[in-house]
Parts: C-alpha cells; structure tokens; sequence
C-alpha cells in the first residue's frame, strides 16, 4: 500500500504521524508525508527516515488571520493544493491520512479531488474547523471521545508503552509546556521549585522556546538543579523518568502521559480554539484519571495539594484506560476499505 499522511503545524499532530508511520512502515506499507514549510513539520521530519519522501509546502493558518492576510493564507493554500495533486499522482498514492492542523488541508482536498479515500483522525474532544469540513467526505473519521468512532483509542508510540509502569512514589516531576512554551506552568514550576527541592524530587522542564532564556536564568538565580530543554524529541524518554506530570492539555500530550501511566495535572491553553484543551482535560478528569486546573490564583494551591496525594491509584487507572495498537488499528482499517 502507497499512503500518505498530512497534517501538522503543531507537535500534536505530528505525533500522531510519527504513531502512524512507524505502524505503516512496521507493516512494509510505503509512507511519505505532506506538511507545512511553517510550524514545527520540518522540525519534525525533515530527516525522518521512516518516510519515503516528505514534502513542506508553503502554507499558514486561516483561522486567525483577518482581511487581506486571511485571502493570502487561502491562495497559498490553494497553490499547496496543485502541488500536492502533483505528489499524491507522482507516488502512486492510494490514500490519504489527514492528522489535522491547517498543514492538512491542500492534501487533503487534494485527495477528495483525485478521488481516493481520505481518512481523518481528530485529537481533540472539539472537533477542528477543517476537520468538521471534511469529515462528510471521509472514509473513516476517527477519535479517541467519540463514542461513534469505528476504532477507539489514540495513537500513541509503542515506546510509551513499553515504558509504562504504575507510579507509586513521587520521585521525578515533569512540567510541560509544549513546543512554545507555557508562560503560567514555567511560573508555577519556578513558584514551587525550593518546595520540590526540599521533598529531593527531581524537576524535568520543557520551557519552549520562546520563555527558555528567561527560565534558564530564573532556575540559576534560585539555585536550583533542573533537567531544563527549550524543544525536545525525545520526550517519550523524559515521560518514562516521571512520576507526576504539569502540562497543558493538546491530546497528544494527554494521551501519552495516559498510555505511561503518568498522574497529571492538566492546565488547559485558555485561548485554544473551541476551548478545546479544557474538554481534553475534562474528558481526563470526568473519569477520575487526573487533575484539571485553570489558569489563576488558585493553580499553586492545587499544585501543592496534589504534591500530598497518593499517586498509585490514578496511575493503575491510566494504565487500565489506555489500548494499545490503536495506530496499526488505523493502518489495517486502511487496508480493509482498499481491499473491499
């Protein structure tokens, strides 16, 4: 089978592609993927070997853009879109997997305008915009809150996996940020570092790029011992070292952290489309598997009170409530409609 995956422009999304590619592959299938020159595709898969070709067109989100901007984010769009009509007759491709993110939209109706089947995969608990667009058209659409979903679960790496392991002692914290950074969980990190510290709990941090400097600075002026990163690719590694976790609520974070058993505080992005990353947390919380904060006065009180808890519970929970092999599900399922 020759597939193509899209999507990106955010780390989310492109951990769902990685899932997928390394099932895709694993199965002798041919893979190259279709993303975006802007966001964090290149950063991702530039030198991935995996793929067999990969592709970053010149494209930017629609959604926030206004006026003249938004007419030239839909043009360049739309010339992605010729391109990757292009691509997909080049390699022969017999069907698209879209992962979402505006990196997703010109091979996707690329592949509903050559008339080949398209998949979609939604991460978040409020479906996108362009997802909500295509999905009348999909093959399948798939999702890890959706109860209709033909295939339940969330594509995770197997790694996480086999790392997994109930947490039972509150040795290694973890704060995540994500890619960008999070400026009100490097505060409450910063805010609570002496009490960690005190506790001889290891602190790991991804600050982001865009607030590492002043972190980097913070964390010396305390004098504090901190495994700091601004951007990392191997935090599968770092997760595993963890016992409790802080971080916002993207899906991709959220699940892995599910799949490896890591207690998590979740503090939503409180400007993420649809408030999408608080229905994330919400689906988490609902079902006693974590902990859910928003940003304010109240987020170090909460920090501190989940410090005192018991965390071999919720972790055995999280262990319970994640499935396995959700991204080779996605690849079989693939396979069986091309072959129907």
């Amino acid at each position: 089978m020759k597939l193509c995956i899209t999507g990106g422009g955010t780390g989310g999304h492109l951990m769902i592609a990685e899932a997928l590619v390394e099932a895709a592959v694993g199965d002798g299938h041919e893979v190259i993927f279709i993303g975006s020159s802007n966001g964090q595709d290149k950063k991702y898969f530039e030198f991935n070997s995996s793929f067999s070709h990969v592709y970053f067109l010149e494209t930017t989100g629609v959604v926030n853009q206004k006026g003249l901007n938004k007419g030239k984010a839909l043009l360049k769009i739309f010339l992605a879109f010729l391109k990757s009509r292009k691509i997909l007759k080049q390699h022969k491709i017999q069907a698209t997997y879209s992962v979402g993110g505006f990196s997703a939209a010109p091979a996707s109706f690329a592949t509903l305008s050559r008339f080949l089947p398209l998949f979609i995969h939604e991460q978040n608990a409020i479906v996108g915009r362009l997802n909500s667009l295509l999905k009348p058209y999909a093959k399948r659409f798939i999702s890890a809150y959706d109860e209709a979903s033909p295939i339940k679960g969330y594509p995770v790496k197997e790694e996480l996996f086999k790392s997994a392991r109930v947490r039972e002692e509150l040795k290694t914290i973890i704060f995540l940020g994500g890619s960008h950074g999070a400026k009100a969980i490097n505060d409450l990190a910063l805010s609570i570092a002496h009490k960690l510290r005190k506790k001889h709990i290891k602190i790991i941090h991804q600050a982001g790029e865009n607030d590492f400097k002043r972190v980097k600075k913070e964390y010396e002026e305390l004098g504090i011992e901190v495994e700091l990163y601004a951007f990392t690719k191997k935090l599968d590694k770092l997760i595993a070292q963890a016992d409790l976790a802080v971080s916002r609520a993207g899906a991709s974070t959220l699940w892995e952290l599910t799949a490896n058993g890591v207690p998590t505080l979740f503090i939503p992005y409180p400007f993420a489309a649809g408030n999408h990353q608080y229905f994330n947390a919400k689906f988490i919380v609902d079902n006693d598997l974590g902990w859910c904060e928003q940003e304010g006065e109240k987020l170090r009180s909460k920090m501190i009170s989940i410090l005192k808890e018991p965390l071999k519970q919720k972790s055995e929970a999280l262990l319970k409530y994640s499935k396995k092999n959700v991204a080779k599900k996605m690849i079989d399922d693939v396979k069986k409609v091309l072959n129907a």
